[in-house]
């Protein structure tokens, strides 16, 4: 078990005054190549026991369950004392982005988290579809028109009936961002995207700002590994430089925090081994 003097408080976001504070440093679940549930389960268990207390998940990724046995079983084990402690991250995927599917993609990702609420529910992509299908890259002919307005007041529902606390999107431009705001009665807190210091979205997060959407962040490290990753981030000469003046690795850069609101250090690890970039960027 890790010594609890090493973890350190994590600093917090306000989503509004009827949600827990979101964490600014998150744990990503999403794995590429993809990881059985038992790695996914024990990757998330090791995360609580280093401190993280902020999980992002999602339909796609496959990991809702086995995050879910690992929170209790953090539990049981005396990690946690609850899972009030955790602000929890869930995402609907295209295939049940429309209206009449939106309630019970959220009941079934509450069914295996095994929770009652979820803290934040997002929009995975501005798009629709083919119903049924839970794959990534999406085929072309897959593809279907989002009714965002729709889809949008279902989710408006779920924050309704509190199945979650907040409710936002993921992936969205600063236009569509804005056609967002224009129709929904509850305006999206979060807007979940990739920054990094090869992708700044400098436009995108002036515009959140303005609006007071929270943006948060994944691959900050660039999704190194992935298929649609890069490894510019981390082996950056720069960003080498500036780590190994402090003594540090690039994970642990603190610039890295000035690309983000909040970042997934581990946002897309491929097995256990991955997860030293996560416990890299927690510590100070």
């Amino acid at each position: 078990m890790a010594d609890k003097s090493q973890i350190l408080a994590m600093p917090e976001i306000s989503l509004g005054p009827e949600v827990r504070g979101m964490p600014v440093l998150g744990f990503g679940t999403a794995a590429d190549p993809p990881v059985d549930a038992e790695t996914t389960k024990q990757a998330a268990l090791q995360a609580i026991e280093l401190g993280y207390r902020h999980f992002d998940a999602a339909a796609l990724y496959n990991s809702e369950q086995p995050l879910g046995e690992a929170i209790i079983e953090a539990i049981n084990r005396g990690l946690i004392k609850s899972r009030e402690e955790l602000f929890i991250t869930s995402k609907l995927w295209c295939s049940d982005a429309y209206a009449p599917d939106v309630v019970p993609a959220i009941r079934k990702t509450l069914q295996k988290l095994k929770m009652d609420y979820i803290d934040l529910y997002l929009i995975h992509w501005p798009v629709s579809s083919k119903r049924g299908i839970y794959e990534y890259p999406i085929k072309k002919e897959d593809f279907r028109p989002l009714d965002f307005q729709a889809v949008w007041a279902a989710m408006e529902e779920c924050q309704g009936l509190g199945l979650t606390k907040a409710i936002g999107v993921s992936n969205f431009s600063s236009k569509k961002l804005a056609d967002a705001l224009y129709t929904a009665n509850i305006p999206p807190a979060v807007n979940q995207v990739e920054v990094n210091p090869c992708w700044q979205q400098k436009k995108l997060i002036k515009f959140c700002k303005d609006n007071g959407v929270v943006v948060v962040a994944y691959a900050p490290l660039g999704a190194v590994g992935t298929f649609y990753g890069t490894n510019r981030v981390m082996e950056s000469e720069v960003l080498k430089e500036i780590a190994e003046a402090r003594g540090k690795t690039v994970a642990q850069n603190k610039e890295l925090a000035g690309f983000s609101a909040m970042g997934f250090g581990a946002r897309h690890w491929g097995g256990c081994q991955k997860l030293q970039q996560g416990q890299d960027a927690a510590q100070p």
